[in-house]
């Protein structure tokens, strides 16, 4: 039998290393980002404006090379600030997807926006879309952001405090039941650690954005890495009724070998899907489903590799400052 707990500190070694380089790549997004956050936020939590640009080839004529510098350039010249661009859709579109701030009269340079690109798409055989683009853009304001970020972090908080009272109460009949829930809030902080890292770092290299749609996928991976992380827990139950008498550690890691081949072979699937949508999409969408298989795999790892193995430490007294009756024991034997 193959004794996956047995390398328990190697997987939280791993863990370590991964959420700490996360760690330092939000304290460069700290000094980095005016709003001092640790990963970079869009307009959803900051304010501004969203764009939508189009551009079409003048037949006949070979396009230019559209560049974002150069609509970075058509909106700073018109006074905005904090100008963001990203292309959207796959292959050399001319559909592009811009965020800005505005300066104190926002009419004026919207016109004086659309006459920019006007003639930069003249420069490179391109027929700007004026029309399109003077009805096809939102202004969002920093209260909205602000108040699905309090929801998000409220229903957070009030998910894990339900999660802890009913795992320990679902497990009631195991030995130390309370053990179970907080394993399982610990492997859920545990990815949302790692996603928060993994933005912060694609915020600073790829100008990644956190947005309304990483709330949904950071709130969908906690839901998840719950209940994924509860289905093990069940098999472990199964199993101290069914071997009752054996040694924790055996119990413990006979119920994740029977389960493990199960929840791979889910999340493979599942990954299938991501990675096709992530390769299909662009712009918000391509980062949701990014930061969402992330957290997924991250999910599957810390209910199996993490969650699990921190109950064979707490029973064995290996965590500081917990279960210190078991490290005496394994100290005078």
């Amino acid at each position: 039998m193959v004794n996956f707990v047995k390398y328990r500190r190697y997987y939280y070694l791993f863990s370590t290393l991964v959420i700490l380089g996360g760690i330092v790549a939000m304290i460069i997004s700290t000094q980095t980002y005016r709003e001092r956050s640790i990963v970079r936020l869009s307009i959803d939590f900051v304010g501004g404006a969203l764009f939508q640009l189009e551009f079409e080839p003048v037949q006949g004529q070979t396009p230019g090379r559209l560049t974002g510098t150069a609509i970075e350039q058509a909106f700073t010249a018109a006074g905005l600030t904090d100008v963001t661009t990203q292309r959207v859709g796959i292959g050399e579109t001319y559909r592009w997807q811009v965020r800005a701030n505005f300066g104190d009269n926002s009419a004026e340079q919207i016109e004086a926006i659309a006459k920019n690109l006007t003639e930069l798409g003249n420069q490179l055989n391109l027929t700007f879309n004026a029309q399109h683009f003077r009805e096809n853009f939102s202004e969002v304001s920093p209260v909205v952001g602000s108040e699905v970020t309090n929801a998000a972090l409220v229903a957070t908080l009030v998910a894990s405090a339900l999660a802890l009272f009913w795992i320990a109460l679902a497990f009631r009949k195991l030995k130390h039941s309370f053990r179970y829930g907080v394993t399982a809030l610990v492997a859920m902080v545990h990815d949302v650690l790692v996603m928060l890292g993994v933005m912060s770092i694609m915020g600073l290299i790829a100008g990644w954005q956190a947005d309304a749609l990483f709330l949904t996928a950071v709130l969908t991976v906690v839901g998840y890495s719950v209940q994924d992380t509860i289905v093990v827990f069940d098999r472990i139950r199964e199993n101290d009724v069914r071997h009752r008498g054996e040694p924790y550690e055996l119990i413990v890691n006979r119920s994740l070998l029977e389960i493990i081949q199960r929840s791979l072979m889910t999340q493979i699937a599942v990954g299938f899907v991501l990675v096709a949508l992530f390769l299909l999409a662009s712009g918000s969408i391509q980062q949701f489903v990014g930061i969402l298989f992330i957290g997924l795999i991250s999910g599957s790892y810390s209910s199996i590799f993490i969650a699990v193995p921190l109950l064979i430490s707490w029973e064995n007294g290996e965590i500081p400052f917990v279960n210190r009756a078991a490290r005496r024991r394994a100290a005078a034997a």
